[in-house]
């Protein structure tokens, strides 16, 4: 049982989604999610495909385009972020068809089934939001949020990036200052 990297950049992608989600009316850029987080921009465009079919986000297509949450962040749970990437968390050795020994079920499939159950309902009982609050606290409280400027307001603005204090997290390499 494993928890791959296309589950981990998923609920990484959609957690820093959420942040920003929430503290703008624009769409944010997939490109500037990979560059947080050091993930190539293909993989993270399959990803975001299966969020968006699974209804997770929508996406507002050409120039300023870029992705929100579909619904609020309370209302999307960790295992619909994993399972919506067909992320499959089984612990049993035949996945689920109960086959693992010889064709027949093996001694602890009910041990490792039970396991799948306390699993998925475990991150069936954790939101995106909650997930944003535990970081914003282990952070301080402070969150700031680098975005560069789009290029039609990029000459009203001085310099090349906007930075902006939120109450929650820490992002970037600017050191946190409390209200």
């Amino acid at each position: 049982m494993r928890l791959t990297t296309k589950g981990r950049f998923a609920v990484t992608a959609m957690m820093d989604l959420a942040m920003r989600d929430k503290h703008t009316d624009q769409p944010i850029p997939l490109v500037s999610i990979c560059e947080r987080h050091g993930i190539s921009l293909s993989y993270m465009e399959q990803l975001f495909s299966r969020l968006r079919r699974g209804e997770l986000v929508n996406s507002l297509r050409g120039p300023g385009g870029g992705y929100h949450l579909a619904r609020p962040a309370e209302q999307i749970s960790v295992a619909d972020i994993i399972q919506s990437v067909d992320e499959r968390l089984d612990a049993t050795l035949c996945g689920g068809q109960e086959d693992c020994q010889d064709r027949q079920r093996c001694m602890t499939h009910e041990l490792w089934s039970e396991l799948n159950r306390k699993m998925l309902n475990y991150l069936a009982s954790v939101s995106l939001d909650d997930l944003v609050q535990q970081y914003t606290y282990r952070q301080g409280g402070v969150v700031y949020i680098e975005e560069k400027p789009r290029r039609a307001k990029a000459r009203q603005q001085i310099g090349d990036v906007k930075a902006r204090q939120i109450t929650g997290v820490k992002m970037g390499k600017m050191a946190a200052v409390h209200h």
